[in-house]
């Protein structure tokens, strides 16, 4: 069992993505998101989940994918990383799936666009190629200001 790894796993354009089970609070339906000024492009504001003030990063936006309108099945993928909390829009979330170690490849220079920094790796299942995202990259709080740590004692 330890060389298996459960992913969810979502859709942006017309790629795959995938996180650790691990790493996903929730995933929630589009909602009112509050803008929050002079943050950077991708971070779309801030949105009040159960009482918890979180902040919302367009994934599309900060892989340089072109951006759409939201649908009925675009979701917010609520993540933690270490004290770093926050929300991603993504097309749509599709899987929940055990992945195995041996399909995991160390990731191209570039996957669809996305900066290899961004990537942890590229799983190959059937036919399917799903890009597995470095969360700790793509929540760096140096480009988010808007992302402060949680306090501790919540």
């Amino acid at each position: 069992m330890l060389n298996e790894q459960k992913v969810i796993i979502f859709q942006l354009k017309d790629e795959e993505y995938a996180v650790p089970v691990q790493e996903v609070k929730s995933i929630e339906r589009m909602q009112h998101i509050t803008r929050i000024p002079r943050t950077v492009p991708f971070v779309k504001g801030v949105i009040n989940l159960r009482g918890v003030v979180t902040p919302i990063i367009d994934l599309r936006s900060r892989f340089d994918i072109e951006e759409t309108d939201y649908t009925d099945s675009t979701r917010i993928i609520i993540v933690s990383v270490g004290t770093i909390e926050a929300g991603l829009i993504v097309d749509s979330a599709n899987d929940v799936i055990d992945l195995e170690a041996d399909s995991i490849e160390p990731p191209p220079e570039v996957v669809g666009g996305v900066d290899a920094e961004y990537i942890q790796g590229v799983a190959k299942i059937e036919k399917r190629l799903l890009i597995l995202l470095n969360l700790t990259k793509v929540l760096n709080p140096e480009k988010l200001t808007v992302l402060q740590p949680l306090e501790s004692g919540k």
